[in-house]
């Protein structure tokens, strides 16, 4: 015969499970290998091998349109001299990098952006993809860590300018693809929110990832 209590307590360890799973799905991770979407101009964060002609000469970064294009990915990880657990929800207030396809770090420096004037973002590092505490950005949200469906603002910590789009665009040879920039104020297109991508979680890692939707 059946016991009811041992029955009830089953079914109440099983919910609580469920429930732990989705909630711990509902954040951005360590090592998560994601898209950001500046949720105010529509455009993903992006770079490629292509170097700014001004400036600081480094690789570019720029926002597209375009939800495919593979060299949108960026790879959450720990910042310099800072521990970040694969699969750990980022916090609020925490100390990240954002390390892209081409093995560089989001970077940010005091050099003049090449459209506007604003101040410069390019992609940085050496051939294993480590760079300076340039690559340091703070993320500005609000509770105890970074939610996926929830904006951020990504603030560079040696400068103290937020990630942004001046909403100018560029020509060849990258024709159409919008202006990353650092801005002073956070009161511009500096709101950010994570999209398509992997994202590990801690119990997951052993096993396989959480995929958010097509890369």
């Amino acid at each position: 015969m059946k016991n009811p209590a041992s029955e009830v307590l089953s079914v109440l360890i099983l919910q609580f499970f469920l429930v732990f799973g989705e909630a711990r799905q509902q954040f951005v991770t360590c090592g998560s290998v994601i898209k950001l979407l500046n949720t105010d101009y529509k455009v993903r964060l992006h770079s490629h091998d292509v170097k700014y002609g001004t400036g600081s000469g480094q690789q570019s970064v720029t926002a597209t349109e375009l939800q495919e294009d593979i060299n949108s990915h960026w790879l959450l990880k720990e910042a310099v001299g800072k521990v970040c657990l694969r699969g750990d929800p980022i916090a609020c207030d925490s100390t990240i990098r954002h390390h892209v396809k081409t093995k560089m770090n989001l970077h940010s420096h005091l050099f003049s952006s090449p459209l506007s004037g604003n101040q410069e973002i390019s992609a940085y590092g050496d051939a294993k993809g480590e760079g300076d505490s340039g690559d340091n950005w703070t993320v500005i949200c609000t509770g105890d860590a970074w939610r996926r469906d929830d904006s951020v603002m990504l603030k560079h910590v040696d400068t103290q300018v937020y990630l942004g789009v001046s909403g100018r665009t560029f020509g060849r040879p990258i024709n159409g693809q919008m202006e990353v920039v650092g801005l002073k104020s956070s009161t511009g297109a500096v709101h950010w929110q994570s999209m398509e991508g992997v994202y590990l979680h801690a119990p997951d890692i052993q096993h396989d990832s959480h995929i958010h939707t097509e890369l």
